[in-house]
């Protein structure tokens, strides 16, 4: 089976710095993958290389076998136009570490304008499905709260509702909880967790291990804008192979 996402040799730099170097991976649907490291090591930037978000300066990134920013033409790759990087980017949701809620819009209309906007649903029939993701996500009693009225916690898992009404394939978490106080960690990772049990297919950046060890079917440790180490989460976690590995795994397990 073709996989969901499939990255050939991705590298990244910014002028004279490399910070991704021949990236190599891929995800099939169902599959959660959690990317993990130092900072610095070039996580975010990859997930951001993933929509294109970042543009690769070599490598492709391919989503359901088609090439992610890129279109052929005489057997070559070319940048697509911007209205065509934006139908392709609505078959992946990306949840960043900060909320990026319209601070204007309550919880519900936070969630029904890119449908309503960008795909031409129906108000009624947006609002019916951005009902049922606040509800998904626990939040149906806030629906009409204003995003300053919310917690941390509550913001971004409005912030997940938000991604999942455009209906994606696939979903990129940079660092979700990274910003969130540590008794409202577990709230969204609650909702990750039932969105992995229901076959969402994920790629998350995090620094959680436990959500990695007990959630991903696979691990991937970064470090240098290389993969040193990828494997079973619990094989990883439990025997990494790598010394940097080790030396990474004996500071924050």
């Amino acid at each position: 089976m073709m996989p969901l996402l499939n990255v050939e040799r991705l590298s990244k730099s910014f002028g004279t710095h490399q910070v991704l170097n021949s990236i190599d991976f891929s995800v099939r649907a169902g599959e959660v993958t959690c990317i993990v490291g130092p900072s610095g090591s070039g996580k975010s930037t990859l997930l951001r290389c993933l929509n294109f978000l970042e543009v690769p300066t070599s490598g492709v990134v391919y989503l359901e076998g088609e090439p992610v920013g890129l279109r052929w033409k005489r057997d070559r790759l070319y940048r697509m136009s911007f209205n065509e990087l934006a139908m392709q980017r609505q078959k992946m949701g990306m949840v960043f570490q900060g909320f990026h809620l319209f601070p204007h819009m309550t919880a519900l209309e936070n969630v029904i304008e890119a449908p309503v906007i960008v795909k031409g649903r129906s108000r009624a029939q947006a609002l019916e499905e951005a009902m049922a993701l606040l509800d998904k996500v626990g939040l149906s009693e806030r629906a009409h709260y204003y995003p300053k009225q919310l917690s941390g916690g509550q913001q971004q898992r409005v912030a997940i509702a938000r991604s999942l009404a455009m209906q994606p394939a696939l979903m990129l978490f940079d660092e979700p909880t990274s910003a969130l106080d540590p008794e409202l960690v577990g709230e969204v990772l609650t909702v990750m967790r039932k969105l992995a049990e229901e076959g969402m297919t994920m790629v998350v950046v995090t620094h959680e291990m436990s959500f990695a060890r007990d959630v991903a079917d696979h691990l991937v440790f970064m470090d240098g804008g290389v993969i040193v180490e990828a494997g079973d989460p619990r094989e990883v976690l439990s025997n990494p192979r790598h010394a940097r590995t080790r030396a990474f795994l004996s500071r924050v397990l």
